[in-house]
């Protein structure tokens, strides 16, 4: 970190009252806490909140991972802002990111200076709020980032194994902001510098807060309303409660979307609809913020925050992913349309990346969420903005959708041809059916992305998710057939083969999935056995608030057809199907020959095992 160094300390937002005094403050706007080590890069949350605020002419100061367990002074140490405390877990919900999927403790917390797993704690946006509400109860706290946003309503919580009413009712907040914050945080500050109290902020797109039942909702945006079923209700009534997730994604998924309403004890949760899609100059904006792109100094003796050393040289090109899967919670965040930042924009950033000190050459990564549908929208954005769609490729590739991949072979091409660039990688999730549409209306564009990609940009071991080989979970977890892996595998080692690279895919396959049986994990052993593969990136299906797979998990139901769905419950039963991605292992080979032997699979055994 010996760029730091060369930086003088009010280049950071402060993170004390000392720094604060040598901007001349004496007072504080706006108090973000979070759960996450401060690092100045458009990629971590509270900086770009951080950043905005401060666009504003807002005395803004960060107050990161605070002790909880002590006598609070981290929380006192700035007193009272004048309009707000922000409060985020950090860049990920604090129980996954302190959790595995078997709930036991992580060895190493990613966002932390030298990985030290204890100084978040559990439901940290709920932590962090009650303390502040406690310390200053006059003072408004607004909850947002990946926890709030996906615990906006009643949620099933693997790690409770129970339903948790919606986080504001848990924290005692009184705003939150869902999914990408920048526009709703944007009017929100705009509406308090101009005297409103936070209790007249109902009308702000992208919010929810709390109301008594008696409250008439605010008229003036001309909303439709839409009630879910009550938190109550959900408590008892498994099937209820996954039929609701249906109206939550379907909303979710909408460019004018209803506003949610479902009550919780003598209240009622308002939802409003969210912002439309953030245009190219107002994306571009984010990311043009004056970020020194480095964790403050004060970390420069406590060990490396690996979050950021894996992103320090990569370029995130755009928001949102239409791929809807099961399991992920990216759309219900970052929404379904894409926002993709200027060519200009990232050329910015490169030339940012390439004057940094210990810059030796190398993008580690070009891409987003997933990385080849940069600049990808409707055809006809009045068919977009009447669909209710969860993924705009599963089943099939939506006809409205423009696939056409060439702004991404020029922006590939500019980075990798930047003179202080030697490598540029392309390390985020792929979407290979994207490439292999054969329907597509640009087939010679979509193989020379595809060779350009092979050719220029695998850092040697390039990583896919097809997640399962076999087709009916797939379809559970929304991802394209196993046979577009196939046909990509296929490519890659053709391209590789003419080029003389030596490189290899890596696939990622997940394991009690909803809809998984233990003999279709059998199956998929077999598959990836007959391609070469003895797999390494592997992972047991962990539920997530927000997802429709977990409310599969927990209700039994698919919200869709409101069918009963198998699952992996157990540990036994998750063990069992874990193991047959290591059937290659001494240890397994018995356990898994004796078991397709009970089930009478002596043909699959043989397949495997010879």
């Amino acid at each position: 970190m010996s760029e730091i160094n060369q930086l003088p300390i009010y280049a950071w937002l402060p993170t004390t009252m000392k720094e604060a005094k040598k901007r001349g403050w004496d007072e504080l706007d706006v108090i973000i806490v979070t759960g996450d080590a401060y690092v100045d890069h458009p990629a971590f949350g509270n900086a770009v909140i951080g950043r905005i605020l401060e666009s504003y002419g807002l005395k803004v100061a960060i107050i990161s991972q605070p002790n909880w367990r002590d006598d609070l002074r981290d929380f006192k140490k700035f007193g009272k802002p004048r309009l707000f405390f922000g409060v985020t877990s950090g860049n990920m919900d604090s129980m996954v990111n302190k959790y595995t999927a078997g709930k036991r403790l992580r060895s190493s917390d990613a966002y932390t200076p030298g990985g030290d797993v204890n100084l978040r704690p559990d439901y940290a946006t709920t932590v962090y709020t009650r303390i502040l509400k406690e310390l200053f109860p006059d003072s408004p706290v607004v909850i947002g980032g990946i926890e709030a946003s996906l615990r906006r309503v009643t949620h099933y919580d693997f790690w409770q194994d129970k339903l948790l009413p919606n986080i504001l009712t848990q924290s005692g907040a009184d705003l939150l902001i869902y999914g990408m914050g920048e526009q709703p945080l944007r009017e929100l500050t705009q509406q308090l510098m101009s005297g409103k109290s936070i209790n007249d902020l109902r009308s702000i797109p992208q919010t929810a807060y709390l109301s008594d039942q008696k409250e008439k909702l605010s008229e003036e945006k001309n909303w439709k309303n839409f009630e879910l079923t009550s938190h109550e209700v959900c408590l008892k009534d498994k099937k209820a409660y996954a039929k609701n997730f249906r109206y939550i994604e379907f909303e979710s998924n909408k460019q004018f979307a209803k506003r949610l309403l479902q009550k919780i004890g003598d209240q009622v949760l308002v939802i409003n609809p969210p912002f439309q899609t953030m245009t190219e100059k107002e994306i571009d904006a984010s990311f043009d913020l004056p970020f020194t792109r480095l964790p403050h100094p004060k970390y420069k003796d406590r060990g490396a925050i690996s979050a950021f050393e894996m992103i320090k040289f990569s370029i995130n090109t755009h928001r949102g992913c239409f791929g809807g899967c099961s399991f992920c919670t990216i759309s219900a965040h970052q929404g379904k349309m894409i926002a993709s930042r200027s060519k200009d924009s990232v050329k910015r950033e490169l030339d940012q990346i390439t004057k940094m000190p210990d810059f030796k050459g190398t993008i580690t990564d070009i891409g987003g969420p997933s990385a080849n549908m940069y600049q990808m929208k409707g055809i006809d954005q009045n068919i977009c903005d009447k669909c209710a769609a969860p993924s705009c490729v599963f089943p099939k590739i939506c006809r409205n959708l423009e696939t056409d991949p060439s702004k991404m072979i020029d922006l590939y091409k500019m980075v990798r041809e930047h003179q202080d660039v030697k490598h540029a990688y392309v390390s985020s999730g792929l979407r290979y059916d994207l490439m292999f549409n054969p329907k597509s209306k640009h087939p010679e564009k979509d193989v020379k992305y595809v060779e350009d990609l092979i050719s220029y940009h695998v850092s040697g071991r390039l990583k896919v998710a097809p997640e399962h080989t076999e087709e009916h979970v797939l379809k559970f977890m929304r991802k394209p057939s196993f046979q577009y892996f196939k046909k990509f595998k296929e490519k890659f080692e053709e391209v590789s083969r003419k080029k003389g690279l030596r490189q290899e895919i890596i696939p990622y396959f997940i394991s009690s999935h909803p809809g998984c049986t233990p003999e279709d994990m059998a199956k998929l052993a077999i598959e990836t056995k007959k391609l070469g593969y003895k797999l390494e990136q592997v992972q047991d299906f962990t539920p997530t608030p927000m997802t429709l797979a977990t409310e599969i998990y927990y209700s039994g139901f698919h919200p869709y057809t409101l069918n009963k769905v198998e699952t992996a419950i157990s540990l036994d039963d998750k063990t069992m199907q874990r193991n047959f991605f290591f059937w290659y292992k001494p240890e397994n080979k018995n356990l898994l020959r004796n078991t397709l032997a009970k089930w009478k699979k002596f043909d699959l055994s043989k397949e495997l095992f010879g």
